[in-house]
């Protein structure tokens, strides 16, 4: 029995356990039932949640019911309408009956203290006003920052683009910062007064969000900075006052949104409205501009020109009788092309931002604005799919001279009075010079389009870059009878109809922005986006660091150039010193080398042959007088490549002033001395390499066996060291080089005559072996005597 029993308690244990589990399981639903709570069904829908939950708030309201679980009850309906108006919350109860009382409830991170998406409690506010904050979180004040806290995808994915026409002020704070909660009411008088005004105001918590506040250079809270053209300005004042915060926003808004404009400039200002803009006046009695106009001026600054007239100005009566302003009042006249006429005018005792923007919006552009940009022409031609619905866009096509202006503004007046909804049809016009690339587009394939001038087109837009047109068929005129009206009228109307098609198609090319500032113009507004940029985010401590090493950079690039200058005039006394001695010098202050041929006779004997260092050489040519001309010239071109060669010299030598010299050093390479006769003719064109100093020369001539080295054949030495071969008195004799050598090919081409050009066409390869040291060398003992020449020899 005791086995028995105890086998019944062990399985009873798991089932106890069980039933604990499922009746505090129950208990807890009995607990909360939020449904039951609220007094309604569970496919209530979210309007009759919070219609029920305020008709029984008010009922248990701690404030009105005095009842000991009025307070319990209050919490419980609070409760129970957080649940349930949160979707997602709802849904887990609904369908997992969980809520944040239920154990193991995986727990998000509550963001609800940063009330990011509104306080849940303000109609709550609205029922039972300001005293409801006694209440609520034990007393606690609303804390403005966590109700206009962004994250960092808001800040990039909105702000940041609409930072291009809105300007953003943005605080960052963290909860654990005194000074930020300093800041909380000069904050929301900021906010009270920039929000009406079209400004945007936001908060970031910087514990949650630190790569924003990385990213934007935040160092110390709290942190105010001023997002404009998706660029940050730093608040860098000591002094957080509204006053002085207002100053900074005035003081980094781009420069001249609004112009000042007096009784002198008003027509000017009126007048430049080519630049495809309207012109807004703003007239009012205070000597500063407005935020308000600001803000209008920086939404619209791509399509309207804005300038403020002060009524109470003594330049400015002029203008307000002109157009008959009321100086008690604040008035704003919107100008298009007509600058007599006000377009849009409105006049009150305060303007509103949102009127202004409205009446800007409204007629911001010209009645016949210009294709000037991409932009200009998605706003006034939409892309359109619908073909029940055409809207279609009117183009003039027109060129950039005065006489053109009076065919646009028969348009103008055209289109004035046909009035033609704006949502179905646009009147433009283009500027043939300054939109090639369109043009192009869209007259290609029309022979009869080659001049485009004053000829209207009819764009549909079907895609991005699709477009179907039709051309009118007569050019746009300005007479009495003008045909080209008449069938525009006529186009319209047949096009606007649903079944009609236009009739040709052209797929589109970006427009070139004509509002594009210059590269100089970009470069000078990035320098001083740069410098404000340095001195808003760097403080004198950190500046004086920077100033010494940019400073100490310039001074070595100063010193540089000026050592570079030194050098540079030192270089061109160099030049002038060298030039003087008769020296060429290149442009790096190099000695360029020159080739000088000197004349080998009497005078310079010596220093060209006797008296050379040793390895030192000179080349010298053998002329006559008929032949100097022409083979100097040569020898001087087969020379050129050797003058950077300060062993080699080289000259040229008159036949008939060294003949004598030449039969004897000829004599004296033979191995006995004879009396031979030369042929001066044979010798024109020879060359001779004289080592001095070892006392041996080389012989180069057109004949000689090393200038052809041909087989088969052998040209007696006689000839070629201009012996006469036909001279009975050598004729007998034979030298070294004659012994034992085969007899003369007859038919050799060496036996063939030699022109004078041709003399010098083997020199080339002569000196490469001469280099080489392969050349035959002829010694001699002595340096024979160089015959002085008569004083009556004329070299000439």
């Amino acid at each position: 029995m005791k086995v028995k029993l105890a086998m019944r308690l062990r399985l009873s244990i798991p089932v106890l356990l069980i039933v604990l589990v499922i009746l505090q399981t129950s208990e807890a639903k009995e607990r909360f039932r939020p449904y039951e709570i609220l007094e309604i069904k569970r496919g209530a829908t979210q309007q009759e949640v919070k219609k029920a939950y305020r008709r029984l708030v008010k009922d248990y309201h701690p404030d009105k019911n005095k009842a000991p679980d009025a307070q319990d009850k209050f919490v419980a309906l609070t409760k129970s309408y957080e649940l349930l108006s949160d979707p997602e919350r709802r849904r887990m109860y609904d369908n997992h009956g969980v809520t944040e009382d239920s154990p193991n409830f995986n727990k998000k991170h509550d963001y609800s203290q940063y009330n990011r998406f509104g306080d849940p409690f303000d109609h709550l506010r609205d029922l039972f006003g300001d005293n409801f904050n006694s209440f609520k979180s034990s007393g606690s004040r609303e804390n403005i920052f966590h109700k206009q806290s962004i994250t960092y995808k808001a800040y990039a994915n909105t702000l940041v683009p609409n930072s291009y026409k809105q300007p953003y002020l943005i605080l960052f704070y963290s909860d654990w910062c005194f000074s930020c909660a300093q800041v909380i009411p000069m904050w929301a008088k900021l906010v009270e007064e920039l929000e009406p005004i079209g400004f945007g105001v936001a908060t970031v918590h910087s514990e949650h969000e630190r790569e924003l506040a990385r990213k934007v250079g935040v160092k110390e809270l709290p942190h105010l900075v001023l997002l404009t053209d998706g660029k940050v300005t730093h608040y860098r004042d000591s002094i957080l006052s509204v006053v002085k915060v207002l100053e900074f926003i005035r003081r980094k808004l781009p420069y001249k949104l609004v112009q000042r404009i007096n009784d002198h400039n008003v027509d000017e200002f009126l007048d430049g409205w080519m630049d495809n803009r309207v012109r807004v006046l703003l007239f009012g009695k205070l000597d500063i501009v407005r935020l308000r106009y600001l803000t209008a001026g920086f939404k619209f600054r791509d399509r309207a020109a804005v300038g403020y007239v002060q009524v109470t100005g003594g330049d400015t009566k002029e203008l307000v009788d002109r157009f008959k302003v009321d100086i008690k009042k604040d008035t704003l006249l919107l100008f298009q092309e007509d600058t007599d006429t006000p377009m849009a005018s409105l006049a009150m005792a305060d303007l509103p931002t949102n009127t202004i923007m409205e009446v800007m919006e409204r007629h911001q552009y010209l009645q016949l604005p210009r294709l000037s940009n991409q932009v200009v022409f998605d706003n006034l031609c939409p892309v359109e799919s619908t073909r029940t619905r055409k809207r279609l866009c009117v183009v003039l096509f027109t060129r950039e001279t005065e006489e053109m202006e009076q065919y646009r503004q028969a348009m103008r007046d055209w289109v004035h009075s046909h009035r033609f909804s704006q949502e179905r049809v646009r009147f433009t016009y283009i500027l043939l010079e300054r939109q090639q690339q369109f043009v192009s587009a869209v007259t290609r394939g029309q022979q009869e389009l080659s001049d485009p001038s004053l000829r209207v087109v009819v764009l549909w837009r079907r895609g991005e870059d699709q477009v179907k047109l039709e051309w009118l068929q007569a050019k746009w005129d300005i007479g009495p009878t003008n045909s080209s009206s008449e069938e525009l009228q006529t186009t319209l109307q047949r096009l606007l109809s649903a079944n009609e098609v236009l009739s040709g198609e052209a797929v589109l090319e970006q427009l070139v922005d004509e509002h594009a500032t210059s590269v100089f113009a970009r470069i000078a507004n990035r320098m001083i986006e740069l410098s404000e940029v340095l001195r808003d985010n760097i403080t004198m401590d950190e500046l004086i660091p920077a100033a010494s090493l940019v400073l100490t950079v310039g001074v070595i690039i100063a010193g540089g150039y000026v050592m570079s200058y030194l050098v540079k005039i030192e270089e061109e006394n160099v030049q002038k010193q060298l030039g003087a001695r008769g020296l060429k010098v290149d442009r790096k202050g190099k000695v360029v080398p020159e080739l000088k041929i000197h004349e080998l006779r009497a005078e310079t004997y010596n220093g060209m042959i006797r008296l050379l260092k040793p390895g030192c050489r000179t080349v010298v040519l053998i002329v006559d007088r008929e032949s100097k001309e022409k083979l100097v010239a040569k020898f001087y071109k087969h020379a050129w490549p050797f003058r950077r060669n300060k062993t080699l010299m080289f000259g040229f030598m008159y036949i008939e002033k060294g003949l004598s010299w030449y039969k004897k050093i000829l004599n004296l390479t033979l191995p006995e001395p004879r009396d031979i006769k030369i042929n001066p003719k044979n010798c024109i064109g020879t060359v001779l390499s004289l080592n001095g100093h070892r006392r041996y020369f080389c012989m180069y001539h057109a004949k000689h066996p090393e200038a052809t080295r041909r087989p088969g054949y052998y040209t007696a030495s006689g000839a070629f060291m201009g012996f006469d071969s036909e001279d009975e008195a050598s004729d007998g004799e034979m030298d070294l080089e004659r012994a034992n050598q085969p007899a003369p090919v007859l038919d050799s081409p060496d036996h063939l005559p030699i022109f004078e050009d041709q003399l010098l066409d083997g020199l080339q390869n002569w000196m490469d072996r001469l280099f080489e040291g392969s050349t035959y060398r002829y010694h001699v003992n002595y340096w024979p005597e160089f015959p002085i020449s008569p004083s009556t020899w004329n070299t000439k």
